[in-house]
């Protein structure tokens, strides 16, 4: 049976791939993922409480998905940049707006911006408070990201969750791991969901020839380095390539890594990311990336369903919905939700 939605001939041909590592050593996404896979663990019941309000959220609540709009881009990018393809968004109330109309399951941005609508929304839609930025302003930029507030902070301001960035295989890496392991520690106690943005961050990651900063290998690794301290949810770049530990020649590997648990197929380079993430048990989301204009909408669709057929739970996109006209971004989130939707996209 085809898919409902209109795709193209690239997207369409991801349909039938099968994938090198079998579904059968997944815990997939479903309606009763929560159950599954939060109920046998430490979680504190406030926890399995806010899980449940993220989940339950939304065009994709009791799916076992999640569709979320970030922005945080006001930090990490500028603002004047961010905002710039459309200048509603300098006004954080809009934000909120595109979120709510967009039926994301939670939205995802800054203290500054909760601290602003945070009584006009809070209960309308969870909020996931990011803790921590790299504020680009140090001149020359450096990989790092510091905290702009503190867990209590976002708790105050509603939050339903938290969210951080660790910069895997920076030299501020130590700090921030240390850094963001006692904040999620201290979130869970106060009953909040934690998301972590496993990102890598290293110079020497990008050579001439290829940048394995997408490499499914080290971004898999700062997968399960981040379920390792307390992510509920991990938010991960889709991978572009491999072989980056290998090429690179540092860090531990195995031949099966290559040759048996992924290739170069995209779905098998994001299945190798989700085995990371205690094979599905904690969800992977990956980002949506930069808005490229006339493209972005079939962009959308193929990381979705790379996302979903690999076992991943949704997608976590930003700039493709908010650089682009209000009605624009939301059909742009209701299509990637559709996705989603859509039981004719299964599991390779």
């Amino acid at each position: 049976m085809a898919s409902s939605l209109k795709l193209s001939p690239e997207n369409e041909a991801l349909l039938t791939h099968t994938a090198l590592v079998s579904k059968d050593l997944l815990h997939a996404p479903g309606p009763d993922f929560l159950d599954r896979s939060f109920v046998p663990s430490s979680r504190p019941p406030q926890v399995l409480r806010s899980l449940g309000a993220l989940y339950n959220h939304g065009r994709l609540g009791g799916t076992g998905y999640v569709s979320i709009l970030p922005v945080d881009q006001g930090i990490e990018h500028t603002a004047g940049s961010s905002f710039g393809p459309n200048p509603i968004y300098f006004d954080p109330e809009n934000i909120l707006r595109l979120a709510v109309e967009g039926g994301c399951n939670a939205v995802a941005t800054t203290f500054g911006t909760f601290g602003t609508v945070a009584r006009k929304y809070a209960h309308k839609i969870p909020f996931l408070v990011k803790l921590n930025h790299n504020e680009l302003m140090t001149y020359p930029n450096k990989f790092d990201q510091i905290m702009f507030g503190s867990v209590r902070r976002a708790w105050d301001l509603g939050a339903t969750a938290v969210g951080a960035t660790v910069y895997f295989g920076s030299e501020e890496s130590n700090r921030q791991i240390v850094e963001v392991t006692e904040a999620f520690e201290e979130a869970h106690e106060l009953g909040m969901v934690t998301v972590l943005w496993c990102y890598t961050r290293n110079n020497a990651f990008k050579t001439s020839g290829k940048d394995y900063h997408v490499a499914a290998d080290l971004t898999g690794q700062a997968n399960h380095l981040g379920v390792t301290i307390g992510a509920d949810i991990i938010k991960q770049k889709l991978p572009e390539n491999n072989g980056g530990f290998s090429t690179l020649k540092f860090g531990k590997t195995f031949p099966a890594m290559y040759e048996q648990l992924s290739s170069d197929h995209s779905i098998d380079l994001a299945r190798y990311q989700v085995l990371n993430c205690y094979a599905g048990r904690i969800g992977l989301i990956n980002s949506g990336g930069e808005s490229i204009g006339a493209g972005d909408l079939e962009a959308a669709i193929r990381t979705a369903i790379i996302n979903k057929r690999a076992g991943g739970q949704g997608l976590i996109s930003g700039r493709k919905a908010f650089q682009r006209p209000f009605a624009e971004g939301v059909e742009l989130l209701n299509t990637i939700q559709d996705v989603y939707l859509d039981n004719t996209i299964t599991l390779a």
